[in-house]
């Protein structure tokens, strides 16, 4: 049953946020699962576990994973359908982090990759737990262009992804994540042609760049999109596909313990791999299992198209992800 039942909001004619429509909920509770013993790859493959984490990680198979993807609780006081994440102290926040990332680590498969989300509160933190079991390569920081002005401060704009693997050997296609940039200055060679650009059949011209650790293509969803739903900290399926198609083959299991309203499941069944994610609420679990049914007819993501990301809210990308 939901935690708390809230008075319906009133939306505009226009707004595509995904909800559960009456009824809906009870059909999408039969398809979720829970743990209660030693669990075997095949019954959990392609699932959405409702369960608090604690109480499933013992249950899970060992070295079942390739991509790990983590996006927990910020140390920030945050409330998630009824129930209040509360800040802690830095070290508090740090145990906490550990008591459930050191039984992570087993369901690892040996060249395994790991993304762990965070800000610049928690980061600390994810850095300090991460290093003790895995090799660290990067730190990603995204523009997450929404947020509240401050007048004693900066606005807080941007997120962490920490990239680590369980050991030197390691998936990375960096040929699958490049982006589609608009040329400002289109140079030529002597002879006339392109210089690191080429002209495109709308007429544009782009080049494709490699990624960086800085991403700023990112939109965060909002209620015109139809991947929205009310989950207070909902990732762009943008960023999820970037991960996955860097650090995963199809068919490869993507696993998300903290699953929210399902962007990671949905975005790796959306890409030809396998998932598995833990959810303890259940509205956001029967939310997942509503995209996941809609992904089955709709595989867009928007802003990549065509094996390539486009610059967000880029006019050429939108045209064409209509027209498919």
């Amino acid at each position: 049953m939901d935690l708390e039942k809230k008075p319906e909001k009133k939306r505009a004619a226009r707004n595509r946020t995904l909800l559960l429509q009456t009824g809906e909920q009870q059909g999408y509770q039969e398809r979720l699962i829970a743990l209660d013993r030693l669990a075997a790859p095949d019954e959990i493959m392609n699932k959405t576990i409702h369960q608090d984490l604690f109480e499933a990680l013992d249950y899970l198979p060992e070295q079942f994973v390739d991509l790990l993807f983590i996006d927990p609780p910020y140390n920030l006081t945050k409330r998630f359908n009824g129930k209040t994440f509360t800040r802690m102290e830095h070290e508090a926040y740090t145990e906490w982090l550990e008591s459930w990332f050191s039984k992570l680590v087993r369901i690892l498969k040996p060249d395994a990759s790991v993304y762990i989300c965070g800000d610049w509160r928690s980061s600390h933190s994810i850095y300090e737990v991460a290093s003790k079991y895995l090799q660290i390569h990067n730190r990603i920081t995204w523009e997450r262009e929404k947020g509240r002005g401050a007048l004693a401060n900066w606005k807080n704009a941007s997120e962490d992804i920490w990239f680590c693997t369980k050991s030197s050997s390691y998936k990375f296609y960096v040929d699958r994540v490049k982006m589609k940039r608009k040329v400002v200055a289109p140079y030529r060679s002597a002879d006339g042609k392109p210089k690191d650009w080429d002209d495109d059949e709308d007429g544009g011209r782009y080049r494709l760049t490699h990624p960086s650790n800085v991403w700023t293509d990112l939109t965060v969803p909002f209620w015109s999109m139809p991947e929205n739903t009310d989950h207070p900290t909902q990732k762009p399926e943008k960023l999820l596909a970037k991960i996955i198609l860097a650090s995963s083959d199809e068919q490869d299991v993507v696993f998300d313990p903290f699953l929210g309203s399902g962007t990671t499941s949905v975005v790796a069944k959306k890409l030809n791999r396998r998932y598995v994610g833990i959810e303890r609420d259940e509205t956001f679990c029967c939310l997942a299992e509503k995209r996941l049914e809609l992904a089955e007819n709709d595989a867009t993501i928007q802003g990549y198209s065509e094996g390539v990301f486009w610059e967000r809210n880029s006019l050429q990308e939108q045209t064409r992800a209509e027209k498919k």
